[in-house]
């Protein structure tokens, strides 16, 4: 056994010996009580952020304008996540028709950069930095799309909260200013990034008052232009200009031409549960997938924490990542099998291949035939609520930061294969891959929980624990989210690479030594991880009553409240 292994397990083994609370109710892993509230709620990442949107409920909005209130002021106070250069998904619940509505605002590849440029240039992986990944910026259309059909309040109102904070500062946050710091070293470098980002040549630290008035600017420019100021107005002519100066290939027909589309979010059934999810270009039925392939097992006794549940999720995680890596891509450049891939006869199919003794090094997708983030939820006082997540994918995006804009484009375009005949193979106005995800749960055709878990590929792999340790462990919504987490790494994926080897299984502290030994008798590579298990916010309903139970983990630094 190799030192790394053995260092891992020592970090394992050492951190569940020191841990501990001692709470008079409830699992002693929880960081507190699931916060209760009866007119609205609201749980994100950010204190300040969870502030304002709270704000924006008493003043009479409904969810989505906290919702778009919230994800201002996150653009601002963790851009190391997120931003107006980024990409939005979002559920959303209609207390009204008493329906689910989900939105796609991701946007489109350039139509002047073509597959054939990169076998001309000896490119066989698209890069993670620099101008060749990013793609059209749908955050802003995606506010306008919900404002249009949910929203109350002006969206002059909306945004007036970050736009003060942006113009007048605020202290940044432990977390925040880890991330910052982290993704300057390679960010710095491109044009625009040190101006904004890096004042006085450093990025701010803890409790730094950091200002950003050229977001405050471009903000209010949205504020009173609407969407297409950022589209067809003078924002997109200063990021076009930007990218042609920079070696770019973003045109003003792309922002002309952009569009988000609703769609009609996808469901399995989990013990009498109804699962939400929306469907790819996102990952999101890869958590549906999960679940449907644990259904055939008795999880619930197999007890939270065993070696048996932990290789289970791990073996049902490979299998559905194998689908993940084929299929998941955009639906308007080829049929994805989704009803199939959902199907309960598959998921047994799928089933029949996991060892309950021994790990798999490597799986075949299963149809032979025609594959960094912010999450926010908000509930308002007439039942509706919204599960909300937006991201610059790789941290702070791109590193393309248009001059005195405030903001830095996402480089979600790294996500497109290229690989000849595979469906996420990159064309012009295309959208890629995508690993960002909202969640919702439903029971007996009513809210139970608005929830998302943001982290990359952690995100359906935190949806199903979420899942799990409400279903069939017995937490409550808190405990659901503290509880200790589960990731494997290095599953097939929807750019090209191949799992061979079985990947890497990293536990969380919290984990006991005899779970861990058995898992290596298993034959799972097991190592240690720090910060690599994603951030949890839900906010639950009581069917009855309706009142709200809100939840925020303690990996963020975030905050749910409610009145």
């Amino acid at each position: 056994m190799d030192k790394k292994i053995m260092m891992g397990i020592f970090l394992l083994v050492l951190g569940f010996k020191v841990a501990g609370q001692d709470r008079i109710t409830g699992k002693a892993f929880a960081t507190r009580s699931e916060v209760i509230a009866r007119q609205g709620m609201v749980a994100t990442s950010q204190p300040l952020a969870t502030q304002v949107a709270l704000d924006i409920l008493k003043a009479g909005g409904t969810a989505v304008d906290a919702a778009i209130a919230a994800n201002a002021v996150l653009g601002l106070m963790e851009p190391t996540g997120n931003g107006i250069g980024g990409d939005l998904f979002a559920i959303v619940w209609d207390q009204k028709s008493g329906k689910l509505h989900g939105l796609n605002a991701s946007g489109r590849s350039p139509h002047t950069l073509t597959l054939e440029w990169f076998r001309k240039n000896n490119i066989t992986r698209i890069p993670a930095l620099g101008p060749l990944p990013v793609s059209v910026p749908g955050c802003v259309d995606g506010w306008y799309e919900l404002h249009r059909r949910f929203g109350r309040l002006p969206m002059a109102d909306l945004l007036a909260p970050a736009i003060r904070y942006a113009r007048e500062g605020f202290p940044v946050s432990e977390l925040i200013a880890y991330y910052w710091q982290s993704n300057a070293r390679s960010l710095s470098k491109y044009p625009g990034f040190a101006e904004i980002f890096m004042p006085e040549g450093k990025t701010p630290a803890k409790g730094e008052i950091f200002r950003n008035p050229w977001l405050a600017a471009t903000l209010e420019t949205i504020a009173h232009g609407g969407r297409d100021v950022f589209y067809k107005g003078e924002i997109a002519r200063k990021i076009t200009l930007y990218m042609q100066e920079n070696g770019g290939f973003l045109t003003m027909r792309d922002f002309e031409e952009h569009t988000s589309e609703w769609v009609d979010p996808v469901s399995v059934n989990y013990r009498g549960y109804d699962i939400w999810e929306l469907p790819p270009n996102g990952q999101g039925i890869a958590a549906l997938q999960m679940l449907n392939i644990m259904e055939n097992y008795d999880v619930r006794a197999m007890g939270f924490g065993s070696a048996e549940y932990i290789h289970l999720f791990t073996e049902a995680k490979k299998l559905a990542f194998e689908d993940r890596a084929r299929y998941y891509a955009d639906p308007a450049f080829g049929d994805i099998p989704l009803e199939r891939l959902l199907s309960k006869a598959y998921a047994r199919e799928r089933a029949n291949l996991i060892n309950p003794d021994r790990a798999a090094r490597n799986h075949a997708p299963g149809i032979t035939d025609p594959p960094s983030t912010i999450y926010l939820t908000t509930a308002d006082s007439e039942g509706n609520m919204v599960s909300l997540i937006q991201s610059n994918y790789r941290g702070m995006g791109s590193g393309m930061t248009p001059g005195q804009l405030g903001f830095v484009l996402q480089d979600r375009g790294e996500m497109f294969s290229l690989e000849e005949g595979h469906p996420n193979l990159y064309a012009p106005h295309k959208r890629p891959f995508h690993t960002i995800i909202p969640g919702f749960i439903t029971r007996k055709g009513k809210p139970f929980l608005s929830f998302g878990v943001m982290g990359g590929a952690m995100q359906p792999q935190g949806h199903v624990q979420i899942v799990c340790n409400l279903i069939d462990f017995g937490m409550n919504f808190q405990e659901a989210g503290d509880a200790p987490r589960i990731q494997h790494l290095g599953s097939s994926e929807p750019t090209g690479e191949k799992m061979t080897d079985g990947g890497v299984l990293t536990l969380e502290t919290g984990f006991s030594w005899e779970t861990i030994r058995a898992l290596l008798r298993k034959g799972h590579k097991i190592e240690y991880d720090l910060g690599g298990y994603g951030g949890y916010q839900g906010i639950g309903r009581d069917p009855v009553t309706g009142v709200y139970f809100g939840a925020s983990e303690s990996r963020k630094d975030g905050q749910a409240a409610g009145y």
